[in-house]
Order: structure tokens, then C-alpha cells, then sequence
């Protein structure tokens, strides 16, 4: 039978006893994690979401009647437990922050009883996510889990402490607002009140922020739930938060130094990891070139090395074949793998295949100093001699070589090298490297819209120096725009905004808009430019990436309280579920069956 707490007050969570404390008289609160009964004496590990606690139980310190409670204790039962502070009888256990202590109970209250639960509530759980995640209340109950949770919320606090006493001003934009066409599909929510119009749930708060750019407020920042209907990955979820920014008179220098200090800032504070200043930049392209990525990783080498010049005499089909098609030949070079099987090397085809390559090509270097090779019988010996040298190739080293479009030697190569480095165990989560990745392209080529899109969005400002292009060669036009990247992941972006009425103008032609077009998605952002905007600049961090890197996670489920699983629903509550009748009358909407595609 459950007990109320009938006044009695908890004196202290699990961890904050110490040495320090014996011969307090305590009160503890908590749930069972375990209880042992060795006949006249009862241990229970007490835990709360500070850790574990032992408490001791002998009828002759609690009680007959708290001593016939304790032998009713099973795991996850809520208690409360009055008793006194002790060095610990047994070996001080080591692995405990409490380790070296134990509390004597004098007096027990089961304040709740717990059915057996449906797994452990243990750390690094081998259960299975899906049921794991259905009893979600029980799966944050687990120390790995709380700490997670922890972490998010001193890395929120501390953000917030940092942009306060830098002058930013902690301003919330709505969450319902008008539909955009550009960037991922919008979850709309229907009007009651106005019949057939729809709001929709904000991708970002990009637009507000720089209206509030334009009202002067100068400095504005602001954790922001933000709404994408897209494809679920590790570091994804439909809805997730955002530290968000923005800053009047600024260019990319301004913006870029106040966000390597509060990184600094939150490394230091939270994990004592100390970044090293300035952090890295590296343009767009040579980021593509040297990694095959615009989010490299930088903890190992492997990068890409350009054979196009080397290769273009030769008689073997696929590179010349790339070549004549305006493409390129790239190499990595995976040191030391030259005896991989062949097993290993096929399955590493396979993969390159899953990422649009035609094959991959290869070259073995063995320690005498030959070659075994998937295409060695096209090439001279010169030739074969000139391409390994080209790849730094050593005996014992592996070349892999991808043909293609760039993009697509690019994105098979990327993936190749951490691919390799997963296998050799290179990706160390205690290695922390940062990298400023800048001068994107402004625009790129949509095959699927055939017309060009904005790489970022379309408030994004072209770089000066290449703005006469953006009739010729729009293609060749770079952005103000930089992504911080830590570890092969896209932390946060953001770029200088374009303010000027005639640039904006031209980005909208350029992307397809007509002035109606523009006038009907944007006219409120672009009748505030006609009332002086200042030049301004912003960026906004996954807080939940920001997280999942800190904590040492693998997805930013972990460190998200209610996740979303990858078909964007949530396995406790069971949303999205269909809704009474009565509310889609309300609304004026009719569902219609979708059919069930048959394979």
C-alpha cells in the first residue's frame, strides 16, 4: 500500500552525500534500482536522477515495521528513507560517487509500488529502441539517459547566460505563420476561422528574426522549436530545437567570433575541453575537393587527391570515358590496407554503389613493391608507377579511384573515407575538431525543378566580388554563407542576409519568382525593406546535434526527451493518430483513403 509523505521533507538527492556528511541524520528519496536481502540485513541501491545511494536496513535501527516494508522492496518502487550517515562497512566501492558511504535506515515510507518493468533500467541498455521507446518513461529513468538530459539543459542555461551578457535579446516568433515554397515540406496546421487557409509549423524563424533586424532590436537570439516534414536520419527528427541568432551591422567576421566563443565557452565549462582559437575555415570548394563533403571530418586523413592530369592519356575506359564527359578521376589512399581481401574490397564496390558510382577502382600495392589492380592491364607500367606516386602510395597501401561527375566522385568518396575510418576505428568521440566551412555556392542546379535553387535560402548575400555573374554564370556566384562543422557534423549555419530592395529582387528572378509570385510568399518582408533595413548576419545551431556531440552520443534521440522514430511517429503515445470526426467537420476537411501501393 502506497504511503503519502505526510510532511516529510527530502534533505538531499543521492550524490550530494559525502564523507562530509557521517553522522547526519538524512532523508533520501527514490526509486529501488536493486535490493538484496542476506537474511537480518537488507541493501538497497537507492537512485535518483543524481545516481545511486546504498542504504542499509536492521530491524533493530528501523523497526520491525519498516524492516517488514524493506523485505516487500523490489526494483522501481518509490520510497522514502530517514536514517543516518556511515562510513561504508564493506569495500568502499570505487565505482560509486558515494562509494565510500552508506545511509543506516531508521524509518521507510513506500511512497509507490512498481509493477515488474519490461526491461532493466540500466545504463548503455542492450533492449531493443522500439520498446525501449514505447515505455519511454521508463527508458529516462536510466543514468546514460539522465545525464544526457542534463548536459542539453546546462549547455540551454549557459547559451543563454553567454548571448545575455553579449547584448542579445531573447525575443520568441510565432509558431504559426504563412506556408513558404523554398526548403523542406512545412507541416501545416488547418484554420477553423478561415476556412480552406492553412498555417504552417516554422522550418526556422529566419524570417521574424530578420523583421526584428529591421524593428532594431539589434541583437536577438532565441531556442526555437522548428517543424521539417523530411526523411528521418540519426542526427534528425521532424520537430527539434534551435539556437537561434541574429545581429545588425555585422559581416561574417562579427558573427563567426561570437559563436567560437560560446563554444569555447560551453567545451570548457561542461566537457574542460579546451578549443583551440581561431577555429579553422576552409572554403566550400576546397572542402569538396580535399573531402568530398561540405561537413568534413577532419579527426584522419585519407583526403582526396585529383589524378584527373595524371590518368587523361591512359587506355582505360572508365577514367577516360569520366574525363571526356567533363568529369574528374579522384583517388584515396587507405594506408596499410593493402592485404585487404577481396571479400572487404567488393563490399567496399557495393558501398560506393549505394552512393551513384558505376564501380570503384582499385590498386594494391604490395610490399615488394607491385601492383594488383582491377584495371592495372589498361595501363603501362609508367603510368601505373606516375598514379601511385601521385597518391603518396607506399607498399601496403590501398588506392581506391572513383570516375564520374564531381558530384559524384565527390559524394562516393566522402562516404568512402569514413567509411574505411568506421572500419579502422579512426572516429574517436573524445576528439573534438572544429572546422568553419564558407563561400558555399549561392545557388545549385535542381535536375528534378530543372531551374536553380538556393543552397541556403533566398535572403542569403552573394559575395561581392562575384554578384556580375549571376546572369552570365549564376552557377559561379558564392554566398556570404558558413557552416560550423565539428566532427563530420553540421553543427549550425548561417549567412549575411541581403538588404538591399534591388539584390533581392534579382535573387527572387533568378530562383523562378515572379514579382506577383514573390510579392504573394514574401510581400510583408519585403515591404519592411522599403523603411531602412540594416546589414545584418545570423546563424542558428541544432541545440540537439550540439547535445548528441557533447554527450557522445549516436543519435540525437538520445538526447531528446520524447524522440520521434523514423516514420515521424511516437511510439508511447502513438501519434499521429486519426482525429474524431466531429473536429474534421470543424474544420471543413475531408480524408480520403490513401490506396496501399502493391510491390
Amino acid at each position: 500500500m502506497a504511503e503519502s509523505m505526510l510532511g516529510l521533507k527530502r534533505s538531499h538527492r543521492c550524490t550530494e552525500l559525502g564523507a562530509a556528511n557521517i553522522g547526519e541524520q538524512v532523508t533520501v528519496m527514490g526509486w529501488v534500482q536493486k535490493s538484496r536481502n542476506k537474511g537480518g540485513i537488507i541493501f538497497v541501491d537507492l537512485r535518483d536522477r543524481s545516481g545511486l545511494l546504498q542504504i542499509i536496513f536492521e530491524e533493530n535501527d528501523c523497526g520491525a515495521e519498516s524492516f517488514a516494508k524493506a523485505e516487500k522492496l523490489r526494483s522501481e518502487f518509490v520510497i522514502a528513507v530517514t536514517g543516518r550517515v556511515e562510513a561504508r562497512s564493506g569495500a568502499v566501492n570505487e565505482n560509486l560517487i558515494t562509494g565510500a558511504i552508506e545511509v543506516r535506515a531508521e524509518s521507510l515510507r513506500i511512497l509507490s509500488e512498481s509493477e515488474t518493468p519490461p526491461f532493466p533500467i540500466e545504463e548503455n541498455s542492450k533492449t531493443k529502441e522500439e520498446l525501449r521507446l514505447k515505455y519511454r518513461f521508463l527508458d529516462l529513468r536510466r543514468p546514460d539517459i539522465q545525464r544526457n538530459l542534463i548536459l542539453r539543459s546546462k549547455i540551454a542555461v549557459l547559451t543563454r547566460q553567454f548571448l545575455a551578457e553579449e547584448g542579445f535579446l531573447e525575443i520568441e516568433t510565432p509558431t504559426l505563420i504563412k506556408s513558404t515554397p523554398e526548403g523542406a515540406r512545412d507541416y501545416l496546421v488547418p484554420s477553423r476561422v478561415h476556412p480552406g487557409s492553412f498555417y504552417a509549423l516554422p522550418q526556422s524563424p529566419q524570417l521574424f528574426k530578420q523583421l526584428l533586424m529591421c524593428s532594431g532590436y539589434d541583437r536577438y537570439f532565441q531556442l526555437a522549436r522548428c517543424y521539417r516534414d523530411e526523411d528521418l536520419r540519426a542526427d534528425r527528427q521532424p520537430e527539434f530545437t534551435q539556437i537561434d541568432m541574429e545581429m545588425s551591422f555585422v559581416d561574417v567576421d562579427d558573427v563567426i567570433d561570437v559563436n567560437e566563443r560560446l563554444l569555447h565557452k560551453l567545451f570548457k565549462e561542461l566537457l574542460n575541453v579546451e578549443i583551440p582559437m581561431p577555429i579553422p575555415r576552409m572554403t566550400w570548394k576546397e572542402a569538396m575537393d580535399r573531402y568530398g563533403s561540405d561537413k568534413p571530418d577532419t579527426r584522419f586523413g585519407m583526403e582526396l587527391k585529383d589524378v584527373s592530369d595524371v590518368v587523361k592519356g591512359c587506355e582505360f575506359a572508365v577514367f577516360k570515358g569520366a574525363l571526356e564527359n567533363g568529369g574528374s578521376v579522384r583517388g584515396i589512399n587507405a594506408e596499410g590496407q593493402g592485404n585487404m581481401p577481396r571479400k572487404k574490397i567488393d563490399a567496399l564496390v557495393a558501398f560506393a554503389k549505394d552512393y551513384g558510382a558505376k564501380g570503384l577502382a582499385y590498386v594494391a600495392i604490395q610490399e615488394d613493391g607491385s601492383y594488383k589492380s582491377s584495371f592495372a592491364k589498361f595501363m603501362t607500367d609508367e603510368e601505373m608507377a606516375a598514379l601511385a606516386a601521385a597518391m603518396d602510395g607506399k607498399p601496403g597501401d590501398l588506392l581506391l579511384f572513383a570516375a564520374d561527375k564531381n558530384q559524384v566522385v565527390w559524394a562516393v568518396l566522402g562516404a568512402l573515407r569514413l567509411e574505411l575510418a568506421r572500419q579502422q576505428d579512426l572516429l574517436k568521440k573524445d576528439d573534438f575538431k572544429f572546422l568553419w566551412v564558407t563561400e558555399f555556392p549561392l545557388l545549385e542546379y535542381s535536375e528534378e525543378q530543372d531551374r536553380f535553387v538556393a543552397m541556403h535560402h533566398p535572403f542569403t548575400m552573394p559575395m561581392d566580388e562575384d554578384w556580375h555573374l549571376i546572369d552570365s554564370d549564376p552557377g559561379a556566384v558564392r554566398a556570404k554563407a558558413y557552416d560550423i562543422v565539428l566532427n563530420g557534423t553540421e553543427l549550425g549555419g548561417g549567412s549575411v542576409r541581403i538588404h538591399q530592395s534591388d539584390i533581392q529582387s534579382k535573387m527572387f528572378e533568378v530562383l523562378g519568382f515572379t514579382p506577383e509570385k514573390a510579392e504573394e510568399q514574401f510581400g510583408f518582408l519585403l515591404e519592411a525593406f522599403k523603411y531602412g533595413v540594416p546589414p545584418h548576419a545570423g546563424l542558428a545551431y541544432g541545440l540537439d546535434r550540439v547535445a548528441m556531440l557533447m554527450g557522445g552520443c549516436d543519435s540525437i534521440r538520445e538526447v531528446i526527451a520524447f524522440p520521434k522514430v523514423k516514420d515521424a511517429s511516437c511510439l508511447m503515445t502513438e501519434a499521429p493518430t486519426p482525429v474524431d470526426p466531429k473536429q474534421l467537420d470543424e474544420l471543413g476537411i475531408e480524408v480520403s483513403e490513401t490506396p496501399v501501393e502493391e510491390n
